[in-house]
């Protein structure tokens, strides 16, 4: 792992050298993020995303528990609980507030975090449909099912009524592309960690897929998306309004991220705390 990290910091490097000449100034400062990633790197910081916010309520229980509320309360009790363990915590949004996916992405990459949580709650058209399943991104979706959700997720790629634009720079894609696999494997780690912490029930745990999620796209860290449960379940949204499933969950994603930590520390030689 060592000899990947610096054969991926020579490389960048070496794009660096060549390049810098017609380098987009907007491009800098994710390329000094890619080098520094590439040296020991302590695990200290996470940045906790609630999915959708705003005008975009996401999806709406039976009983008319809205994922944006959910999520949200979700999320600033998992930023308590890891402020309780000594970590840095960024919150993509900390209010009832629509942020752009994209947005999203550069809080995560300005705060140089280690670790990127996006929590969801999720529907289906099938009402008997229940559980939580963990997603790390990729190109193509691991099954018809991780499609339709990201599909869903993906809705709220927009600014304001305007789809937002992606970058047709091919420097910018080639760069992403470098970072994006740099961390793959990671995001794979935790994503299953998360989801054998979270599943409980194993009649209802759905497993960990991969899906091509937006918000997952730019993220030069770890990074995975949680779908806490289906709202669209009568008994997945009845247990989730109470505070004992939100705070089992929120114990959950501690133990994973923690235990994420410790091997994320050890693979860059850092001793423990």
């Amino acid at each position: 792992m060592q000899l990947e990290r610096k054969r991926f910091a020579v490389a960048v490097a070496l794009v660096i050298g060549m390049l810098a000449p017609a380098l987009a100034p907007a491009l800098a400062p994710a390329l000094a993020r890619a080098v520094e990633a590439s040296g020991p790197n302590r695990f200290d910081t996470v940045v906790i995303d609630a999915g959708h916010g705003g005008d975009d309520v996401g999806a709406r229980g039976a009983e008319g528990l809205l994922e944006k509320d959910l999520v949200l309360d979700i999320a600033h009790r998992l930023a308590k609980r890891f402020g309780g363990n000594g970590l840095q915590v960024v919150l993509t949004r900390r209010d009832d507030i629509f942020v752009p996916l994209e947005e999203r992405t550069s809080i995560a990459n300005d705060a140089r975090a280690d670790l990127f949580i996006s929590i969801h709650a999720n529907a289906s058209h099938d009402t008997k449909v229940r559980g939580i399943e963990t997603f790390f991104l990729s190109l193509a979706a691991s099954d018809d099912h991780a499609g339709q959700v990201a599909r869903r997720e993906n809705q709220a790629f927009r600014i304001g009524d305007t789809p937002a634009k992606r970058s047709d720079d091919a420097l910018v894609a080639i760069i992403g592309d470098l970072i994006t696999k740099e961390h793959m494997e990671e995001s794979n780690e935790f994503a299953r960690l998360a989801q054998l912490e979270l599943a409980g029930d194993p009649q209802v745990a759905r497993g960990v897929k991969q899906a091509p999620f937006v918000v997952l796209e730019g993220v030069q860290m770890p990074a995975a998306l949680v779908e806490i449960g289906f709202l669209t379940n009568r008994l997945d949204e009845q247990s989730l309004r109470g505070a004992k499933e939100r705070d089992r969950i929120v114990s959950a994603l501690v133990r994973a991220a923690l235990e994420f930590g410790r091997r994320y520390d050890a693979r860059r030689g850092v001793g423990s705390r």
